[in-house]
């Protein structure tokens, strides 16, 4: 178990959200305030981190509040990852619901239009994968703190936020309605197709068990390859 009260985290402020905040009557009086932590880079022990380093992973854990901005759920900012070098695709990433309820929104985009965008509910246990060239964020819509964990390779630092600065988020935005939730298209992008919606636990035939965490794989590091190598494997579904 990773101790988060002994890590100092990196902080998202809604003053780092502006751009990409839905409700601006809202944003125009809120004050700033503490929105999402991000451990990065963690482990359980000494000998845990080596292992990861020497496989060229990193495990992460983002915790969001319960809280709203506006007529949304408290977000991620959304990001991109950079593109595995000699190949046309992006690096994929793999997450697992350790507290809390979530929303994942995925999408395909190409400049103005989008290919394909779809949202995923996910619960405690509930493992998405990102697979290759699709943006995402997720939300927290439940009542307490989402704990969200992540691996991904180690081969990248950074990622790609300014696009989604640009069109002031993705191409649909959560708007809490009583008990449901009403999608709204964001009218920046030039063509948006329908909002599909899919289960979690999609493992596009990588062996990864759905009632053990995430975290196990470091036992067997080379079923994470996917993540590392994704031009080496069949992404589709079927």
């Amino acid at each position: 178990m990773i101790n988060l009260k002994t890590i100092k985290p990196d902080i998202r402020y809604l003053e780092d959200m502006k751009s990409v905040i839905y409700d601006k009557k809202w944003l125009k009086t809120a004050p700033n305030r503490e929105l999402y932590y991000m451990y990065r880079d963690v482990a359980e022990n000494e000998k845990d981190f080596m292992k990861i380093i020497q496989n060229n992973l990193r495990y992460d854990i983002t915790v969001l509040k319960p809280q709203k901005l506006g007529k949304e759920f408290n977000k991620t900012l959304g990001h991109d990852h950079p593109i595995v070098p000699g190949t046309d695709i992006t690096y994929p990433e793999l997450y697992e619901i350790l507290e809390g309820k979530a929303i994942f929104v995925l999408q395909d985009s190409n400049e103005n239009n989008i290919n394909n965008i779809f949202a995923i509910k996910a619960k405690r246990g509930d493992k998405i994968i990102i697979p290759p060239n699709y943006e995402h964020l997720f939300m927290n819509y439940g009542k307490n703190d989402l704990k969200v964990a992540n691996w991904i390779s180690r081969s990248f630092s950074t990622h790609i936020y300014k696009p989604f600065k640009l069109k002031h988020g993705f191409s649909y935005y959560a708007l809490r309605k009583f008990l449901k939730i009403k999608w709204i298209k964001n009218q920046n992008y030039s063509s948006v197709p329908k909002l599909e919606f899919k289960n979690p636990n999609n493992f596009y035939k990588f062996y990864i068990p759905k009632d053990l965490p995430i975290y196990n794989l470091l036992e067997q590091p080379g079923k994470l390859d996917f993540l590392k190598n994704p031009q080496k494997y069949n992404w589709s579904l079927d």
